[in-house]
């Protein structure tokens, strides 16, 4: 069986349980139904099917973190839009550049996510904080060569978007 035999055979199995289950934790029957599909349409673009016995958690696995990401995504909109409320009007951004700001500052978060916690900690304490590689490791109670690594991991996190984008 393939990859699309088997997805066929995973909505007509579970599509109206994973809407079922996604409204009871939503409370919105029109958000749960918009995630369902975009589940299945993740599933699908990805490729990779699930087990025969891993259906279900599988799509609740993929449906959970479709919800984080648009919750994270609501978050840094409200946010930057908040920051910006108070700009005149000559001086707020169009449309079409807040689009842009928003797409990058969540390929920020995503890449910010991605790095592991202390590699994030120093990126953030040097870029944010000014800290130097000196006050980092105190913080972070490492070495400074530790520090030097987990700014090279932090620079390559960075290109890897820049080169993605």
């Amino acid at each position: 069986m393939g990859a699309k035999d088997i997805l066929r055979q995973l909505y007509v199995d579970h599509h109206g349980w994973l809407k079922g289950w996604l409204r009871q934790r939503l409370g919105d029957r029109e958000h749960a139904a918009d995630i369902a599909h975009d589940t299945f349409l993740r599933l699908l673009v990805s490729g990779r099917m699930p087990g025969q016995q891993e259906g279900r958690s599988y799509l609740v696995q993929i449906a959970r973190n479709l919800v984080i990401d648009q919750w994270r995504r609501q978050r840094i909109e409200r946010a930057y839009l908040d920051s910006i409320a108070h700009l005149p009007e000559p001086e707020s951004p169009s449309l079409e550049e807040r689009a842009m700001i928003l797409e990058t500052l969540m390929q920020i978060d995503a890449m910010l996510d991605r790095m592991p916690a202390r590699v994030r900690a120093a990126f953030l304490m040097s870029q944010f904080e000014g800290l130097g590689y000196g006050q980092i490791a105190e913080r972070l109670q490492v070495s400074v060569s530790s520090v030097q690594k987990y700014m090279i991991r932090a620079i390559q996190s960075c290109y890897q978007v820049l080169y993605d984008a």
